[in-house]
């Protein structure tokens, strides 16, 4: 392990104020993540800022009717709070469908938001990756690419975000909360947190340099039947293949709203208000399930050896629709 320095903050402007001072520091909390970058000398932050004793580790009402989940807070804690069960159930269950228990005892909020993709070959220092060194290349275009993207990707990164909380987060509307090094907060809708790939793999999110994320707030409650279903090689502790997070009213056979975000498909969590504006018009499971399918992969491109993850995700949005409705 190359070596760092190393400080604890005290306090939330100390902290980004300090890390906007270096631009090679990272913030570590529960380290599930970052750690294992730093082994692998991926990542080689010169100066660590220990951020687990500040104050971010409450869930709290809002004004508005929602909650605030602090970037502390940990994963396993996050998915038994008896609101986020039942008012967020979808929260709630990608959370549980996500690492293992002992990883989810660690991890944080923040943390989870901002961990890593997966790729074989960004795991992989001797192989060229644009996400680890710009200009390289990609090995996962004529690799084994089977977790790869098939929408959002470009011809400079085809590697997927491994979140399922992510996924989640996007479907709810999440605001992420945040503080610069000159003690300023701005709230970033998760819409616009993360960046596609385009010809700059290596920036995934928009937040800027020093930038700490201080909490996560959820919007009231939305009604329906919450459910997360992960399509992936074994029963735990292993990345969706696809996700399918959907929050879903109806009437019968009518879908009176719909909202669905997909993880295992693009290098951010997708969602695509054409397909859940298509559930909504069409009435009946398989002719919505189709239209819906067919704009969330509008433009959807196979590189090989994940070509049959786009029949997956038409099969797994209809397991999804057919469990509302039994639901």
């Amino acid at each position: 392990m190359i070596p760092f320095t190393y400080e604890r903050a005290t306090d939330e402007a100390a902290a980004a104020r300090a890390a906007a001072g270096n631009s090679n520091t990272k913030f570590i909390a529960g380290g599930t993540n970052l750690l294992d970058l730093m082994k692998l000398q991926i990542e080689k932050p010169q100066h660590l800022i220990d951020i687990t004793h500040l104050p971010l580790n409450r869930i709290e009402p809002t004004e508005q009717g929602g909650l605030r989940i602090g970037a502390m807070v940990r994963n396993s804690d996050l998915a038994a709070d008896t609101r986020i069960r039942r008012d967020y159930a979808v929260l709630s269950r990608a959370l549980l469908a996500g690492a293992s228990g002992q990883l989810r005892n660690m991890a944080t909020t923040g943390g989870n938001l901002l961990q890593r993709t997966r790729c074989y070959y960004f795991y992989t220092p001797g192989l060229p990756c644009n996400k680890r060194d710009p200009g390289s290349g990609c090995s996962a275009l004529l690799g084994f690419n089977r977790m790869h993207a098939i929408v959002g990707a470009s011809d400079q990164c085809i590697a997927v975000h491994p979140s399922d909380m992510a996924v989640a987060m996007r479907v709810l509307d999440a605001q992420i909360e945040t503080m610069n090094g000159e003690g300023k907060r701005r709230v970033i809708p998760i819409a616009d947190f993360y960046r596609l790939p385009g010809n700059t793999p290596h920036l995934e999110n928009n937040l800027q340099a020093g930038e700490l994320i201080t909490s996560v707030a959820l919007p009231p409650p939305v009604r329906g039947v919450h459910l997360y279903r992960k399509v992936r090689d074994r029963a735990s502790y292993a990345f969706a293949l696809v996700s399918v997070a959907a929050v879903i009213e109806r009437s019968g056979d009518q879908i009176n709203s719909a909202r669905l975000a997909f993880g295992g498909l693009a290098p951010q969590p997708w969602r695509v208000p054409a397909a859940e504006q298509a559930l909504h018009e069409a009435p009946g499971t398989a002719v919505s399930a189709d239209r819906a399918a067919d704009a969330v992969l509008a433009g959807a491109t196979g590189h090989g050896h994940n070509n049959f993850k786009i029949d997956l995700t038409r099969r797994t949005l209809q397991a999804v629709l057919a469990a509302s409705q039994r639901a």
